[in-house]
Formats: structure tokens, C-alpha cells, sequence
């Protein structure tokens, strides 16, 4: 792993579909807006996307945590940017402010960490899970 400066930046966005809809993978009744999994995993993927640059061959980060508040609703068809920004990197652990809008508003902001990993170690350990 690279060292990753404070305040690397990451952007990441999605146009919103019917796929992507409380309404469609929780609950019919909930209105066709924006799931807040779905909002969270464009929060995830603006992070990924910073710090890609500084990831070594065989490396990549697994999310490890999110405080997230999912603040204003957003119907299909509009297009959410999710932004990250490195607030801290302890080891292999990196923290994260993260926020994403909408073409009107802001919908969600929060904390998100990101842990890196070995891939092959990682690949072995899930190996050794499935074993009999």
C-alpha cells in the first residue's frame, strides 16, 4: 500500500432505476424512491474510487463500517454523485466523510471506513470457511 494523503478525494455516480428502489427490493408499499443500501453503496464506491490510485497489485479495501443519514428522497430517472474524502488513515484502516446529492439537493452524509486487504490472504480465508 501506497501512503494515502488527507483529503484524497474519490466521486462516484449513478442514475437511479426502478432495480434501485426501496420500493423494489424491500417493500412494494414504500414509495419509488431511492433505497438507502443503494445510496450507501455509491457513499462506498466515490471511497474505493479515492484511494484506488494507491492500492499495490493483489490489493483492494473491503468496507468495514458506515454511519450514514439518509436525509432526502430522489425518484428514478435523477442522477446521485456519491463524494468521499480521506479524513484519517491508521495502518491499513482508512476513514472517510462521505455525502451524496442529488440534481437538487444533498441526500445523505456521513463517516465510512474502509479496511485494506490482501486479496490472496482474503481468497484463503474464505477457502478455509467453505471447507468441509
Amino acid at each position: 500500500m501506497k501512503v494515502i494523503p488527507l483529503g484524497t478525494k474519490g466521486v462516484f455516480t449513478l442514475e437511479v432505476r426502478p432495480e434501485h428502489l426501496a420500493s423494489q427490493f424491500k417493500d412494494s408499499v414504500l414509495p419509488p424512491v431511492l433505497a438507502t443500501p443503494v445510496m450507501i453503496m455509491v457513499m462506498e464506491n466515490a471511497a474505493l474510487n479515492a484511494i484506488k490510485p494507491y492500492l499495490e497489485p493483489g490489493e483492494s479495501a473491503l468496507g468495514t463500517r458506515v454511519d450514514i443519514r439518509h436525509i432526502a428522497a430522489t425518484p428514478v430517472g435523477v442522477r446521485v454523485v456519491g463524494e468521499a474524502e480521506v479524513t484519517r488513515v491508521d495502518g491499513r484502516r482508512i476513514e472517510f466523510i462521505v455525502r451524496a446529492t442529488d440534481e437538487t439537493e444533498e441526500i445523505g452524509r456521513g463517516v465510512h471506513e474502509r479496511t485494506i486487504i490482501d486479496l490472496a490472504r482474503l481468497s484463503k480465508r474464505l477457502d478455509a470457511k467453505r471447507a468441509p
